[in-house]
């Protein structure tokens, strides 16, 4: 089936929205209280989805531009989320609301009109424009879940947990390039329970090692945003017991990942 970039565009709406409907509620304190990432604040969380929306669009649309950015990143070290949110603490949670919602509005409307096949380039390989948009759904979703752990929100998994896992499958051999290790051979099969009942997978049938679970997990996993001994998940052979130890489904540089119970 074709991809479409006008219902990809509608996924990360509606991703958006229930991020925005948990941040609609905070009171102007609730913006610096801490996320379970180490040092980071609801506030970070946003301002690093929001200037992220700014520069996904300029690598869409103005890659020249983006190209220039990346290497003065480059020349000091590279991409340091960090460094970006603590540039961004000045800024009121009204004022970070409204920057995330303008960007976000003016990166679905920009990439809905996309030819899904248009390459751009990232902090990491590059990649086409709908694989861009699916990692907007997922670094919403993964940020989103940082603040809603922040504030005690449980949310209801949804079809778009798909994007999250499909992102972080397609990532497998990034993730081993971040640590300097050739990926093995041996394909890994993932088996993903859906929150409809449909089984998602990826991977060739009958592969020895296969990673089954839910899709919930499984997100909760690839993002970092969880401990692998707070998941259910069920791991099965040499190739998939390493992935599961380094795999991350976004950018950058390697992942801490969570202690156990971390985010609790």
């Amino acid at each position: 089936m074709p991809v479409s970039m006008p219902d990809l565009a509608a996924d990360l709406e509606a991703e958006s929205a229930v991020l925005r409907a948990i941040l609609a509620g905070l009171g102007p304190e609730d913006w610096a209280r801490p996320t379970p990432a180490e040092g980071w604040s609801i506030g970070d969380q946003v301002s690093h989805l929001a200037y992220f929306d700014d520069v996904a669009l300029r690598s869409a649309t103005d890659p020249e531009a983006f190209a220039a950015e990346k290497a003065e990143m480059d020349a000091t070290g590279g991409v340091d989320p960090d460094s970006f949110a603590e540039r961004f603490r000045s800024l009121s949670g009204a004022e970070l609301l409204a920057w995330f919602d303008e960007s976000r509005a003016r990166l679905v409307r920009t990439f809905a009109g996309l030819e899904p096949g248009l390459r751009v380039p990232w902090f990491g390989p590059p990649m086409s424009a709908a694989s861009s948009l699916t990692a907007r759904i997922m670094e919403t979703w993964a940020h989103g879940q940082d603040v809603a752990d922040a504030v005690g929100v449980v949310r209801e998994p949804s079809g778009r947990l798909r994007h999250v896992a499909h992102i972080g499958v397609g990532a497998r051999a990034f993730s081993y390039a971040l640590h300097d290790r050739p990926v093995p051979e041996a394909p890994v099969r993932v088996e993903l329970d859906a929150p409809d009942g449909a089984l998602w997978t990826w991977g060739p049938p009958g592969a020895a090692d296969v990673v089954t679970g839910t899709a919930l997990d499984f997100a909760l996993l690839i993002t970092q945003r969880r401990h692998r001994d707070d998941l259910a998940l069920v791991v099965t052979g040499p190739a998939a017991e390493e992935w599961v130890e380094i795999g991350q489904a976004f950018a950058g540089k390697p992942g801490t990942g969570r202690k156990p119970g971390g985010a609790r």
